[in-house]
């Protein structure tokens, strides 16, 4: 009995995939959306946008399918896509003025005089990117090295910015004393 084995078995995803293989390009991104769903939504606020951005992001992935190494991991990479998509949607004139006319308060539902820690009003003090930062080392739970590479940045630059935005948060999450 003869075994045929074809081309394709002993080629890699990638090889499938940047030879054009749309099954070997999903299996490679489809599970990377929902959290660069996430990412995106962390950094423009809104749902139908972050979806946009990540759409516009798979569509690019596709096209710099060539620029990711063999061997390179494929969700920094991704997730660098999607960072990047979403800093160009900010940049929008449209974007802007609809985030600056946008009246969304923290503390709705808060009853006067009652104190709390709320998270989300500390990390929005922050700056874009060191939530960016957070974001991709708590949240997607990446280790420092892919939070480098998501950002652009060092492995060490990564880390600093981490242990940097942990500290710039400490005083907005300590309970005040009564």
């Amino acid at each position: 009995m003869v075994h045929v084995v074809s081309a394709e078995a002993g080629r890699s995803l990638h090889e499938r995939a940047v030879a054009g293989d749309e099954v070997a390009f999903e299996a490679l991104v489809g599970p990377l959306v929902e959290p660069g769903i996430r990412l995106a939504y962390s950094m423009l606020g809104d749902r139908t946008e972050a979806e946009d951005a990540v759409q516009e992001a798979v569509t690019r992935a596709w096209r710099k399918l060539g620029q990711l190494r063999a061997g390179m991991p494929v969700r920094p990479w991704f997730l660098a896509i999607v960072v990047n998509q979403c800093r160009n949607i900010r940049r929008t004139r449209w974007f802007r003025f609809v985030r600056t006319s946008d009246n969304f308060r923290f503390d709705r539902g808060v009853e006067p005089g009652v104190e709390r820690i709320d998270l989300a009003r500390a990390l929005a003090r922050l700056s874009e990117t060191d939530r960016q930062a957070l974001f991709l080392y708590f949240y997607l739970d990446l280790p420092v090295d892919e939070v480098g590479v998501a950002l652009g940045i060092s492995a060490a630059a990564a880390k600093g910015r981490i242990y940097r935005a942990c500290h710039r948060l400490r005083p907005d999450l300590a309970e005040e004393d009564l």
